[in-house]
């Protein structure tokens, strides 16, 4: 996705950083569409981990390993990772690519089915203090619904990609993936149980606090 100038402007402060620039790297070699998080936004989950003093974090859709890397860079210490992706395939590539970064200790993955694997962690009495969702669009709602089952009080959850690049926006973008983002956006703005905001640059985040 092409950035703004402002955007532009904002990722020309910052140097480059070889653990991410390598991950971007593997998902050319693979022949992937890179649909990591943009940069600015991985700067700000491994803030955010770190301003809310997460201990435990869920990620739900790994690809290639960006955003694992800057969740668990936030980690306080003795932290851990838990990252849901539906490809055996990506989880190995975000696997080794943790590992390469020096994070590999804090990661757990599990493949299948997001939703499934949500319903096991809740099962297992799985609790967190970060989630940040970032898989297939038709399912955020019922991500959201899981995340904040799985949340403990106090804890953030993030979402990615809200305006679909600009299919959002559009009612004539009635597929699937619009009209649950849509569905998705409304929820989290007004769901009691949280406090939430939605920042407007690159593709859209959400930052939800669980009351």
């Amino acid at each position: 996705m092409m950035m703004t100038h402002e955007e532009e402007y904002i990722e020309s402060l910052y140097p480059s950083d070889p653990q991410l620039e390598y991950v971007k790297e593997t998902l050319r070699e693979l022949g992937v569409h890179d649909i990591s998080v943009a940069p600015g936004y991985g700067r700000l989950l491994t803030l955010l981990v770190r301003l809310c003093g997460a201990k435990h974090a869920l990620e739900i859709g790994a690809l290639g390993g960006y955003s694992g890397i800057c969740i668990a860079r936030g980690l306080v210490e003795g932290g851990s990772l838990c990252s849901l992706e539906l490809e055996p395939e990506y989880a190995n590539l975000a696997k080794r690519n943790l590992e390469l970064a020096g994070l590999g200790e804090k990661a757990e993955f599990r493949t299948g089915e997001a939703l499934e694997r949500m319903k096991e962690l809740q099962q297992e009495g799985r609790r967190f203090d970060f989630i940040f969702i970032d898989a297939d669009k038709g399912n955020y709602p019922d991500y959201l619904e899981m995340a904040i089952a799985l949340s403990n009080s106090g804890g953030v959850i993030a979402a990615d990609n809200l305006f679909l690049r600009g299919k959002t926006f559009k009612e004539t973008s009635q597929g699937r993936s619009a009209t649950r983002v849509r569905l998705f956006n409304q929820r989290i703005a007004a769901d009691p149980r949280l406090e939430c905001a939605v920042l407007p640059a690159f593709d859209g985040m959400a930052i939800a606090r669980v009351k």
